[in-house]
């Protein structure tokens, strides 16, 4: 299992570790004289310099010292880091024999190595006393249930019970043939039971240990899971194919298969893809908005009678609802929340139907996403009547709600936008959405939104 913040914390290691490394070269060097009082080096210096952080880098990695830097244990962590310092000293006494031009002094050395191994090990040892102390506040805790009280099921619930930094919570174990406790687990029911206790106890994720046989089954449960907006997690016991037990990956004692991948559940990622998005949200905002709200708030105004801005509820993450921002383009009316604009919509005004046919009614939603309803990139947030209508009729639907909605998307500018006479035309678009949430990248929310920029300026026949 890897942790959702993972990536987060690894990078907060190596930044601090080379900060560390620095400032005991630099202090090295200002005591054996290298360093001037204006801070100049030599080149010798500067390739000397660079020599020494690209061997930690190899030492680093020769020991994994930022694998798993939550999930770890504290002494396991310590050893790898002491080794690390250890086979670093000795790479650089290997390295000055081989290249005598290298200049390291004795007092260079010796401040190098004295004040590193110091303040490295002391980061080290702060670090994993911070991850005990605050290890509550960093992970946020999810709350799961298990399928299957058979061997896989129990190996599953004592793995996350007994490894509480991973962020994982059993809340109990729904099986047909079993009740009461099982190996200190309660079982909480039958398996039909499962969903219907996950939505009132508000719990999104389920870990599936049904013996192989049930296929058939399984494969209901996972369609059932889509629809309900739980996220499914198969654990398949292969120790049924082998006469032994077996253990797949580092210290973990099952694997773990999922329907899809999502980048986004790496919080990392999620941080990235906030971060532009408040970014490019300022941007405009600023830049945009600032000027253009006054102006065609009195054009709005002079065309039709009403408010400027027309605020809709939407289904947002995790299917809850937000108020939605935008220019508004059509009369006052009492449909809006329940029918979709359409081709020739006499609602439309004639303002309304130039901001809309270039999407300029859109740009309030960047208000939106300043304030975390939405993103810039996502799938495109439906009336609160069209979810509740298309989660009946397409199995996958509520999977795209795992996403903040976005002012865009993979299905917008795939051609898949506006009115959805059919519930095909909806299915290519969560189809499109789906693609999205397991192809996320940064660089494919930046392409999304050259490709919106570049429909907007040509026109879209689908915008109306």
């Amino acid at each position: 299992m890897t942790h959702k913040y993972t990536t987060y914390f690894k990078w907060i290691n190596i930044v601090f570790d080379y900060l560390i490394l620095n400032i005991c070269l630099f202090l090295a060097l200002s005591f054996d004289g290298a360093l001037s009082l204006s801070g100049h080096l030599s080149e010798l210096n500067k390739l000397e310099l660079l020599l020494l952080n690209l061997i930690w880098f190899y030492c680093a990695k020769l020991f994994g010292l930022y694998n798993n830097v939550l999930d770890r244990d504290a002494l396991p962590t310590m050893k790898a880091s002491i080794l690390a310092i250890v086979v670093y000293f000795v790479g650089i006494y290997l390295l000055s024999l081989t290249f005598p031009l290298l200049d390291f002094t004795f007092t260079f050395l010796f401040v190098f190595q004295l004040s590193l191994f110091i303040l490295l090990t002391s980061w080290k040892f702060y670090f994993l006393a911070l991850r005990r102390a605050k290890r509550k506040f960093w992970i946020d805790c999810t709350r799961i249930v298990v399928l299957g009280a058979g061997r896989a099921g129990v190996e599953v619930s004592k793995f996350f019970n007994s490894n509480p930094q991973l962020g994982y919570k059993v809340e109990g174990i729904f099986d047909d043939s079993v009740s009461g406790m099982v190996d200190d687990q309660p079982v909480l029911g039958n398996v039909e039971d499962c969903f219907s206790y996950m939505k009132a106890a508000g719990i999104s994720e389920v870990y599936c240990a049904l013996p192989n046989k049930e296929v058939s089954r399984i494969k209901s449960l996972v369609k059932e899971a889509d629809k309900q907006m739980v996220r499914f997690k198969m654990v398949p016991d292969i120790n049924d194919f082998i006469e032994h037990d077996v253990i797949s990956g580092k210290n973990v004692k099952f694997s773990v298969l999922t329907p899809r991948v999502e980048p986004l559940e790496n919080k990392f990622n999620e941080l990235r893809k906030r971060l532009f998005d408040i970014g490019f949200s300022l941007f405009v905002v600023i830049f945009l908005l600032s000027w253009l709200i006054p102006l065609l708030g009195l054009i709005i105004k002079w065309n039709s009678n009403g408010p400027v801005f027309f605020k809709q509820l939407r289904s947002g993450k995790d299917n809850k609802p937000f108020y939605c921002f935008k220019f508004r383009t059509m009369t006052v009316n009492s449909d809006s929340d329940s029918v979709q604009a359409r081709k020739g919509d006499m609602r439309v005004t004639k303002v309304g139907a130039f901001l809309r046919k270039t999407s300029i009614d859109e740009l309030p939603q960047f208000i939106n996403v300043l304030l975390g309803d939405m993103s810039v990139v996502g799938p495109r947030p439906h009336m609160l009547k069209q979810t509740e209508d298309y989660s009946v009729l397409i199995d996958t639907y509520m999977v795209r709600q795992f996403l903040t909605p976005g002012i865009t998307g993979w299905a917008q500018v795939n051609g898949f936008r506006g009115e959805t006479k059919e519930t095909e035309a909806m299915s290519k678009r969560v189809e499109a959405d789906l693609w999205y949430l397991e192809n996320w990248s940064l660089l494919l929310d930046i392409r999304i939104v050259l490709l919106t920029i570049w429909q907007a300026i040509k026109g879209n026949e689908n915008a109306y």
